[in-house]
Parts: C-alpha cells; structure tokens; sequence
C-alpha cells in the first residue's frame, strides 16, 4: 500500500484538481466518490473503481475492511489525514474515497421509456437531489442542458445518494432536439401552464423538462413540450426547482403503479 505525505506528489495534486475542477474531470473521464455509501452503490451497479484513497482511521473500521475485502486487485494509497481533508468538501471526511471512471449514457432518447430534462439547474445540492429522486421514481434517463452544474462533481454526487449509477447521465445535451426525438410525450413544468399535473395520463414513455427558478423553462423547449402547473392552494407562488421535480416525478410513479 503506498502512503502519500506531501502536497508535492503528483497523485495527490491529480487528485485535487479532479475534487475542485469540472474541466479536469471531464477530460480526463474520472471523478471522486467520498464515502462507503457512493462507493458501495457505485459497486451494486457493477461500477469497479480504478483506485482507492483512506486515511489511517478509515484501516480500522470495519465497514471499510469488509469494502476493501470485496477489491482485494483495486491499487490502495494510505493518505495522510491532511491531504484527504484537502481533496474531500466534507467538514468531517469519511475516510475512503474512491477514484472512478466516469460511467458513459447506455439509452439514448429515443430508447429511453420516462426520463427528466433538466435546463440551467445551477445549484449543485439542486441537481444532486433531482437525480436522487429521478433514480428513486423509476426513470431511466437524465438530459442536462450545457448551463447545467456538472453532474459528476462532488456535491452533485453527494446530493445524489447513488443515484447517478441507476441513470443514465447525458451532459451538454440540446434539450429541443432531446424532446422532438423522444418516442413518449414531453410534459414542461411551468408557472404559465394551463393544464393540470394532477389532470394528466402519465402512464406510457413520459419525460419530464423542469427548468431553473428565475428564469424557468426556455420558450424553445416549451414549444416542443406540453406545458403542465402544479396546483399549489397556500400562499406561495412557486416550488424550489428540485421539489417541483419530484412531485412531478412521483405523481407519474403513483399513476404508473
């Protein structure tokens, strides 16, 4: 097992561009999943990481030998308590972090049978959430616009919970395009809408286009899509984007079920 103790090695400086830099890791296709439980669900969707980092207390836990048991070929580098603070965004690290690849879409639009569009979601704890609720209501697809925050950083990941590996992610997606070549209909959430959520038949191949909180969906995406409000009878105008997703999202669960 190696054992990094300065800043100075080349893999720890690696390391901390692919947690702080969207662009690093998309060229060089790798990402950081921080903690047992990402790496564990990236592990149950047949995931296998190209190397593992813990610190010395994450040797003597128990949960993380039985992980490190499961990869007993994945390279182990021991990093000092220092160096992992640097390169996880968590005020108390967990100890073991994982470097993957990043996984590539397996469906494209015109396979996949109840996806979400999401447009300029800027808000990494936002998108973490949305993907977490898209995997948990049965979809099977997500298409990010290029405002979009970057699906594989570590908050957005965080946010996620795993369920980034039950979807497949497609970045810098052209969401018109995405929506005129998708076989099912294109519901749009939007303020302006007309039609009822709660009115719609959401059995069959659906997705969903859920756009930013200030400037909602582009008029672009809407005229390829079928605008749709949630009925909101309090006192307030407009749902947190992520909240508007899942309740779009688990509407068409309760129905399809």
């Amino acid at each position: 097992m190696k054992h990094i103790t300065s800043r100075d090695n080349p893999l720890f400086r690696e390391l901390k561009k692919l947690a702080t830099s969207a662009r690093q890791r998309r060229k060089a296709g790798q990402t950081l999943l921080d903690g047992r439980h990402l790496l564990q669900a990236y592990l149950d969707a047949g995931g296998q990481p190209q190397q593992l980092l813990v610190n010395a207390a994450a040797l003597q836990d128990a949960e993380v030998a039985a992980l490190l048991h499961e990869l007993p070929d994945v390279s182990l580098t021991r990093l000092d308590d220092s160096l992992l603070k640097e390169i996880s965004e968590l005020k108390t690290p967990t100890g073991i972090l994982a470097l993957v690849e990043l996984p590539k879409p397996k469906l494209t639009a015109a396979h996949s049978r109840f996806c979400l569009l999401l447009e300029d979601i800027q808000d990494p704890g936002n998108l973490g959430s949305m993907m977490r609720s898209a995997a948990a209501a049965g979809c099977d697809a997500v298409f990010l616009s290029k405002g979009c925050a970057d699906a594989w950083s570590p908050k957005v990941l965080r946010g996620g919970m795993g369920g980034h590996f039950a979807l497949s992610i497609h970045e810098s997606a052209d969401l018109s395009a995405v929506a005129e070549t998708f076989q099912g209909r294109v519901y749009a959430a939007s303020l302006q809408a007309k039609q009822s959520l709660y009115g719609c038949d959401l059995h069959g191949d659906i997705a969903f286009a859920i756009g930013n909180e200030g400037a909602g969906l582009s008029e672009e995406l809407l005229r390829v899509a079928h605008p749709v409000f949630i009925p909101m009878p309090g006192k307030i105008e407009s749902l947190n984007a992520a909240a508007a997703a899942a309740v779009c999202l688990f509407e068409a669960a309760r129905q399809r079920k």
